[in-house]
């Protein structure tokens, strides 16, 4: 039987809920930092894939998970095409901002891209052998758009995500070719994730609500219709979850024009409202506040009680309304899962 994830995924309603949590592996577990103090950066450590399968499994292990999801970052295709990408502690990814279509002719070629990716796909490859066969493992990109603003603005943060939009409505041309650089090779990796052993995709567009509704169409729908068409030639019935994060009422053109199965829902996104907008039939995921999670106690308690209440008509996956914060104490997350499964 396929993992509690990927049943509900393709529509099933299960009772209780799969549950996992985006950024489930990462700074808040001791066991991480443990392994991250013997790397020198960031990147070292994502392509790394002993040590990579090793902190994906690790949230897996300790709460009993229904699924792990790949170590990595939405960032690793920008350092696959030869773009200057560094992480710096404290300020989150710092970029070579992107400028004229010379810096476009500067990237690598798709097919060395992808080449240099292959210590990612070799940590899925290492996680699927390792990993239960009732837990699922998911694989996930970056929205094309979303790296495209890291990539014009230099980095992440208000003031540079200001300077991407700036730029990309100043010169939309140049963000129609940067994206179709970006689109294919994302396509590209979901595929090789997937061939390596992911059960579940998932495309993290995580800037996708600052966008005009045409603009929305042309940057984010257009691109992910692309690349989960690539996806469905070769796996049609792999499941492919979509966060488009600030969406809001978009969300039921992103999901009619892109193709995914599922939404992934931020806090502010009544599920109520979701099922309204989309129907009882689409699997839904979230969409606990984070910060909730790092409060815990009675208040996340009357919350995880109302999201499973609310989302008791239709196909449902218990998870954050974005990732989990790095200050959140592990046993919070213990009181939840246990919540979501009725202890």
């Amino acid at each position: 039987m396929a993992p509690g994830l990927v049943r509900v995924l393709r529509g099933e309603r299960l009772d209780p809920p799969p549950v996992w949590l985006m950024r489930q592996a990462g700074r808040y577990l001791p066991e991480y930092r443990a392994v991250r103090a013997r790397f020198p950066d960031f990147l070292s450590l994502v392509f790394d894939p002993e040590q990579a399968a090793r902190v994906t499994l690790q949230p897996v292990e300790r709460f009993d998970l229904d699924a792990a999801i790949l170590f990595s970052d939405i960032l690793v295709v920008v350092w696959a095409l030869g773009w200057e990408l560094r992480f710096a502690e404290g300020e989150g990814p710092l970029l070579a901002p992107l400028r004229t279509g010379s810096d476009l002719a500067a990237l690598r070629p798709r097919e060395e891209a992808l080449a240099a990716l292959d210590p990612i796909t070799e940590t899925v490859r290492r996680v699927r052998a390792a990993l239960a066969g009732d837990k699922a493992l998911i694989g996930f990109a970056g929205g094309p758009w979303t790296v495209a603003t890291y990539m014009l603005g230099g980095g992440g943060g208000e003031l540079r995500r200001a300077e991407a939009y700036r730029r990309a409505f100043a010169d939309p041309a140049l963000v129609d070719r940067l994206l179709d650089i970006l689109t294919p090779l994302t396509a590209d990796f979901l595929l090789a994730q997937a061939e390596a052993g992911a059960d579940v995709l998932q495309i993290f567009e995580s800037w996708a609500g600052d966008l005009p509704e045409p603009f929305f169409r042309r940057w984010v729908s257009a691109p992910t219709v692309r690349i989960v068409t690539r996806i469905r030639r070769r796996f049609p019935d792999l499941p492919i979850i979509g966060f488009a994060r600030g969406a809001g009422l978009s969300l039921p053109s992103y999901h009619a024009d892109g193709g995914v199965d599922a939404l992934g829902l931020e806090q502010n996104v009544p599920i109520a409202l979701a099922r309204r907008l989309l129907g009882r039939d689409v699997p839904l995921q979230g969409n606990l506040d984070p910060r909730i999670l790092l409060v815990g106690g009675p208040l996340m308690a009357e919350e995880v009680r109302r999201i499973l209440a609310e989302s008791a008509d239709g196909p449902h996956v218990f998870n954050l309304g974005h990732g989990i914060l790095k200050d959140t104490p592990p046993e919070h997350v213990a009181a939840l899962v246990a919540l979501v499964r009725g202890g």
